[in-house]
């Protein structure tokens, strides 16, 4: 058994092709669509990958592919957090020891050749992609975005010395569930603000809206663990990625006398969609997956950015605020047949939000877990 280091295409489509091996008898995986893979791991077309240097690495058993890593500098969280801390991703491996214990090896080494002192992950590859492994919640697919893996990873990565980091949690929501009293007192509340209004968004103005939601995130999310913000060419970047799937209303933006304040984005469960396409679009997979966006529709969404700014978090506005948005969005999707919504991820110490996402009736059913260790 050995680590080999792949590059260029014919070692990227290895690369890829790991998890079809390792899941082939998971009924939960959904395997994404080659050329969004593709595209994400494309240093040229992704402006993700524009501060982050990264090595990819298969292991190799005889003529069998049966496990990979990803090792990466990401400078923008350098430069914010200066912690000496490399990041791993994309790790998939077969139920051996000696494999995970040879892919943590190659990306440790490579990390430590940088200056790096500390490890973590996984990320896919940051924090503002995909990110977390699962430790719970393994019999559901996942949402859009986020991952699957198998049971052993964790065991496999504490046996290497990795402790828990933290922890993200995702919730379900049922939109067509009455909501509590509780919830409802909140709502009229902020209903009643002369202050406050919600608005779906300006699809006219889509792209300035799109740097305004990031603007709100940026500012509501800075004093979270391992936040790293949105830049202009990520902001445009996500905007385009998510515009043939999206409405006005699947936007809900809070103003407080005329300011933006709050924001929600929900997106539908693209993996509802592609999950037999095979990672696929053609032959006929791009057809089927027109007819069951734009047709027949995506029974399940996922919220994956919620945000208040900080100004008005500590009131009870913030939290009238948070709720209003989401209640924006729970109507418009309720109205239209949705059974199911994913709120992901939220930050286990983030008791704020919490609170406002439970009072609402969403309960956690997945945790996804960020591992370190030190590498000196």
């Amino acid at each position: 058994m050995r680590v080999e280091r792949v590059e260029g295409r014919r070692g990227l489509a290895r690369f890829l092709a790991v998890p079809d091996v390792i899941y082939r008898d998971d009924p939960n995986w959904v395997k994404p669509l080659d050329f969004e893979r593709r595209e994400q791991l494309d240093q040229a077309r992704n402006p993700f990958l524009a501060r982050i240097e990264m090595a990819l690495f298969v292991a190799r058993r005889g003529s069998r592919d049966v496990g990979r890593i990803s090792a990466q500098v990401n400078r923008a969280h350098l430069e914010r957090y200066r912690d000496a801390t490399g990041h791993f991703g994309f790790f998939e491996t077969e139920d051996d020891p000696e494999v995970a214990a040879a892919l943590v090896r190659a990306a440790e080494d490579w990390l430590r050749a940088r200056g790096m002192r500390r490890i973590a992950g996984p990320f896919d590859p940051s924090i503002n992609t995909s990110c977390g492994l699962l430790v719970e919640g393994f019999e559901r697919p996942p949402s859009m975005m986020m991952g699957h893996h198998r049971p052993w990873y964790g065991a496999r990565l504490e046996e290497l010395g990795f402790r828990k980091e933290k922890d993200l949690l995702c919730y379900w929501y049922d939109p067509t569930e009455p909501l509590p009293p509780a919830a409802l007192a909140l709502l009229e509340r902020a209903r009643r603000s002369t202050r406050m209004t919600v608005r779906p968004l300006a699809m006219r103005r889509y792209a300035e809206e799109i740097r305004t939601i990031c603007d709100i995130f940026n500012d509501a999310w800075s004093r979270n663990w391992g936040f790293v913000p949105f830049d202009e060419a990520e902001a445009l970047y996500l905007a385009r990625a998510i515009r043939p799937l999206v409405t006005a209303r699947d936007f809900a933006i809070a103003e407080v006398e005329g300011t933006p304040a709050a924001m929600v984005v929900v997106l539908p469960n693209l993996n509802l969609a592609i999950r037999d396409l095979g990672g696929r679009l053609l032959p006929w997979g791009w057809a089927k997956l027109l007819w069951r966006l734009k047709l027949r529709g995506v029974p399940e969404w996922r919220i994956p950015l919620l945000g208040v700014r900080r100004a008005f978090q500590n009131g009870p506005l913030g939290a009238a605020l948070a709720f209003a948005v989401l209640d924006a969005v729970r109507r418009w999707h309720a109205d239209r047949g949705i059974r199911g919504v994913e709120l992901s991820w939220i930050l286990e110490d983030n008791q704020r939000i919490r609170a406002i996402i439970e009072l609402s009736g969403a309960r956690p059913y997945k945790t996804y877990r960020i591992y370190a260790k030190d590498i000196e």
